[in-house]
């Protein structure tokens, strides 16, 4: 397998990383077929793992998988995201990740985390006060690099000024959602990314599951029926894929391979996160490392979604607080009243 730079941190690792979420009671809870796919995995050439707290028992369970290989594999995992109903068990202060770093060490059975991610923004927690922290865990030896995920790229931006100006360590990572159905971050993110030689890690390049061909038009399959994100009901989604099915067709290759394919072809991509459940689903996604997408073929691409856009958002991407509270973007009714008396 083909390893590329972790952005500037000289590490290297498989174009394809291991995501665990699936790893878990709410996934596949079987530790043995666990510990066997990871087993899979290393065999096949991917050595970079990535997990988080937010993820149920994940953490415990990959901890076990690597019991005797955790050398062998480039390991992440996450904080910030909510990990239990305490109010203080989530976000970017310097009491929270000091705490959360210890309890997925623990959890994962080792002394040190190779990237360490910010897992969303925490527009309540100055970004010094989180750069701070991580950069004390990074001098400690407990982590070795840092990284964020879903940041806007004004904020990757201000986050790096900051790191410089402080004398702190940088995020070297940015994880992103970026598919054939949405990707709109080639507008920004990775440009900004590139800038800054950060690493990207691309998580859900197969949209929850709709580039996979389970989600089709006037068909019920289990993903559907499980009405767990409005983005499978999505009709302007669904019309891509039904785009993007008789290109796969043509082409002689799943529709799963083609979207993996298409998002580690983009130059500032380091790996797309791929999240089997089963033995089964991950030999599938394995054999995507051998896809090499013709320039045709991506020209067919971008006349189905444009590149640069979009069709719908995933509902687990980050919404900026300017977007999401209409305090940031709405004077109060008494401000406004006393500007048109004041007129």
């Amino acid at each position: 397998m083909h390893y590329r730079p972790l952005g500037r941190t000289g590490i290297k690792v498989s174009p394809f990383a291991l995501g665990t979420m699936m790893f878990s009671s709410f996934g596949n809870g079987d530790q043995g077929e666990v510990n066997r796919m990871m087993g899979r995995a290393l065999e096949a050439g991917i050595n970079f793992v990535d997990t988080a707290d937010a993820y149920g028992d994940s953490e415990e369970m990959v901890g076990r998988a690597l019991k005797g290989r955790r050398d062998d594999v480039v390991l992440a995992s996450k904080f910030s995201r909510p990990t239990s109903e305490e109010i203080n068990h989530q976000g970017g202060s310097r009491r929270w990740i000091i705490t959360a770093v210890e309890n997925s060490l623990r959890r994962l059975q080792t002394d040190h985390l190779d990237l360490y991610q910010m897992h969303r923004p925490d527009p309540e927690t100055d970004v010094d006060e989180t750069l701070s922290a991580l950069t004390d865990l990074v001098r400690s030896g407990k982590v070795r690099a840092i990284g964020s995920s879903d940041m806007p790229a004004s904020e990757i931006v201000e986050a790096q000024w900051i790191a410089e100006r402080r004398g702190l360590e940088r995020f070297r990572t940015e994880q992103l959602h970026y598919s054939l159905l949405d990707r709109t971050v080639e507008r920004e993110v990775l440009p900004v990314a590139q800038r800054y030689g950060m690493g990207t890690l691309i998580w859900s390049p197969l949209a929850s599951g709709m580039l996979t061909g389970r989600v089709r038009r006037g068909q019920e399959s289990d993903l559907r029926r499980t009405r767990m994100f409005t983005a499978l009901r999505d009709e302007r989604r669904i019309d891509a894929v039904e785009q993007f099915v008789p290109l796969a067709d043509e082409a002689g290759m799943s529709l799963t391979h083609l979207a993996l394919a298409f998002v580690i072809a983009h130059p500032g991509v380091t790996a797309a996160l791929i999240g089997p459940r089963t033995m089964e689903q991950l030999d599938d996604l394995l054999a995507a490392a051998s896809v090499n997408l013709s320039d045709e073929l991506m020209d067919r691409i971008d006349e189905v979604v444009p590149a640069g856009t979009g069709v719908g958002r995933m509902d687990q991407e980050y919404n900026t607080p300017a977007i999401g509270s209409a305090a940031l973007r709405r004077r109060t009714y008494e401000d406004r009243a006393a500007v048109i008396a004041a007129s």
